[in-house]
């Protein structure tokens, strides 16, 4: 299995930037600590995902940080992504390991601990469950599931597993005594006023 060595998992979101160029609100997140990030830009075409994920690739490269690429393998493969993270619409874990290679990072977005086992059997290196918290962005995939679910997957496989869906300030304390590996999140510095400020106190409080 790959190490996975960051708490904090930004994914990204070109609409939830207040109108602010992706790649500036990006810069600042990296400036503020983080280390590691998902383009998950769903609605872009082959083409403008690739022009965009090789600005980013660049700019997480300058800060010592992963880009991983949402589903696209291709593009992760184009770019040379740390990584993909991987949903239950994409191509499967053994044949998305077969195309990238032992050293590329692969997570995987999971909503049950059937998934989650699954992801662990398949030979992914990290899960994504959630939503833990209601959020707008995660509502199509049901309801909330709340920490005694996120705690049923910490404590039954072995992978990182990092908590995702409404992750705020406020609620890291908790989401963090789970057990979980760390917390994956949007808004919370993507819309932030400062990208920055954000990120560095959610990771001071992931690491407190």
């Amino acid at each position: 299995m790959n190490a996975v060595d960051f708490d904090l998992y930004l994914v990204t979101d070109r609409n939830q930037t207040g109108g602010r160029d992706l790649l500036w609100v990006l810069e600042q997140a990296l400036d503020g600590g983080v280390k590691a990030v998902q383009l998950r830009e769903k609605d872009l075409s082959g083409r403008d995902l690739f022009w965009l994920a090789e600005k980013t690739c660049k700019l997480c490269q300058a800060y010592h940080a992963a880009l991983f690429i949402n589903d696209r393998v291709d593009v992760a493969l184009a770019v040379n992504a740390a990584g993909v993270q991987l949903s239950k619409a994409s191509l499967p874990v053994v044949t998305t390991r077969a195309l990238l290679g032992p050293q590329k990072i692969i997570g995987v977005s999971t909503h049950s601990l059937q998934e989650a086992k699954e992801a662990e059997q398949n030979g992914a290196d990290f899960v994504l469950f959630g939503p833990v918290y209601f959020t707008a962005s995660k509502a199509v995939y049901g309801s909330p599931q709340g920490l005694p679910a996120l705690k049923t997957i910490v404590d039954n496989i072995s992978l990182p597993v990092y908590a995702i869906g409404g992750i705020k300030p406020e609620n890291i304390e908790p989401t963090k005594n789970i057990g979980v590996r760390g917390v994956a999140l949007i808004s919370a510095i993507v819309s932030a006023e400062s990208p920055k400020e954000a990120a560095v106190k959610i990771l001071g409080q992931l690491r407190s």
